[in-house]
């Protein structure tokens, strides 16, 4: 076996590096079976958990991707041994209370979910931990997790809500009960494996369903979890106090919203035939499937069945005419992550596609709400922002020809790669060396369909 500091993440070096522009050109149809890696929400949480279990787990396609890896490091620097054996990975976890001061830094990199998630699992261990990241991760704001984890008793030294932070957590945490302002599966998570070493329950109230692998993997691992609908419509959400975990047996699906690009690409390459195997299907996050069926997309899901608690199946999808819709807000915390791809598609949809509530999109990796709509307009597409809300104007074909300034941004760099595979003319975006953070293999995957990028 080979410890996880044989594989290193690249985001930083990527990211400081020299811009790597590509090209995208109109292409043959996109067609074969294919599948995408591990799910990047599931891979971060199975690294925790097993950390956090008695015992040793095992965990099959998990994501190799930067963001994921700094998770792997993270934890093995809090004392779980964490190490490739053939072509899964391996973690000797500690127990819930067992992980040690880590030795140094801990640097995420550009991930904003595993420097979440972390803050959550720090917050019941008496250390002082220094946390940091790329200069991307270090503008992005932590408040909204900071404030629910200071009222549990983590400490925050000097006030700050970014990063680079000194934190300090305590054995006395106390369980609260904590409604999101607004949804997030990440600050839900935090709180929960915050939850995990408070005596008594600690419960999340949530305004609408966000993304429920945390609670399913709790469960998955032994702990007591306990999911209602309230009577006005919200969800709470409660996990067991001093719990104990048991090491365990994971095979991580794929990524959603990795298959969203390839999902994607057949739909505008006339003649498309593609077939992805074994993706994520779980509800919480097929927001974008159900919306591309609302415009007329021609996906079919087979071989549905379960795994560690999660539903997942194939996709099989043909080119289609798309036609614009209304995205309701309601929608979004489950395709958050997928609506600069679902704009590039509207751009190639006959007539208005109204996407609503995307705030959230503000504070991601870049303004993916602003970037978005900056690459439609390089591309020839009419799109605009009001409020939060994103309106395209879809003719069915797209000019393209445009160069599309990323923002540092994996998804938007996937994105107009992908519209430029369906446009008119070339499509450019002006770097892709942090593709890496959530998809590396998204080039040769893409080629391998018959994807012309270069």
């Amino acid at each position: 076996m080979r410890s996880v500091k044989s594989y290193q993440a690249s985001s930083n070096s990527n990211l400081a590096s020299m811009p790597q522009p590509l090209t995208a050109r109109r292409s043959a149809p996109i067609s074969g079976r294919v599948k995408v890696p591990g799910d990047k929400s599931i891979s971060h949480r199975a690294l925790i958990l097993a950390g956090l279990a008695i015992g040793r787990t095992r965990i099959e396609g998990l994501l190799e991707a930067d963001d994921v890896m700094v998770t792997a490091r993270a934890m093995q620097a809090l004392g779980a041994a964490v190490s490739r054996s053939g072509a899964a990975f391996e973690v000797l976890g500690q127990g819930v209370g067992g992980l040690a001061r880590a030795d140094g830094v801990l640097d995420f990199g550009n991930s904003g979910t595993a420097s979440r998630l972390m803050l959550g699992v720090l917050a019941g261990y008496p250390m002082r931990v220094v946390l940091t990241g790329d200069a991307s991760l270090c503008r992005r704001p932590m408040s909204r997790v900071l404030k629910p984890l200071a009222e549990m008793g983590l400490m925050v030294e000097g006030n700050k809500d970014t990063l680079p932070l000194t934190v300090e957590g305590t054995q006395d945490l106390l369980p609260i009960v904590y409604e999101l302002p607004v949804p997030s599966a990440q600050v839900k998570s935090a709180i929960l494996l915050a939850g995990l070493h408070a005596p008594g329950r600690t419960t999340v109230i949530e305004p609408l369903p966000t993304r429920d692998h945390t609670e399913r993997m709790l469960r998955f691992f032994g702990a007591e979890v306990d999911v209602k609908t309230r009577e006005d419509g919200t969800r709470a959400v409660t996990v067991g106090g001093n719990a104990e975990l048991t090491g365990a047996h994971v095979v991580v699906p794929g990524d959603p919203s990795s298959a969203a690009f390839l999902v994607a690409a057949a739909l505008v390459c006339p003649g498309s035939d593609l077939v992805i195997e074994n993706v994520l299907l779980n509800p919480t996050r097929t927001g974008f499937f159900e919306t591309l069926r609302d415009m007329g997309a021609d996906i079919e899901i087979l071989r549905q069945h379960e795994e560690a608690g999660e539903p997942i199946g194939d996709l099989h999808i043909r080119s289609s005419d798309l036609k614009g819709v209304r995205v309701p807000p309601e929608r979004a915390p489950s395709m958050i992550d997928e609506y600069p791809m679902l704009a590039a598609l509207a751009a190639f949809a006959h007539g208005e596609t109204r996407m609503e509530g995307l705030a959230e999109l503000k504070v991601k990796e870049s303004d993916r709400l602003a970037a978005t709509a900056a690459g439609l307009a390089a591309c020839g597409v009419e799109a605009h922002i009001e409020g939060d809300d994103l309106i395209v104007s879809g003719t069915g074909t797209v000019q393209g020809g445009g160069l599309v300034e990323t923002q540092m941004d994996h998804r938007i760099a996937m994105a107009f790669l992908t519209l430029g595979l369906g446009a008119e003319e070339p499509v450019t975006v002006d770097d892709i060396g942090m593709i890496a953070t959530s998809f590396p293999a998204f080039l040769p995957l893409m080629s391998g369909l018959g994807a012309q990028l270069g």
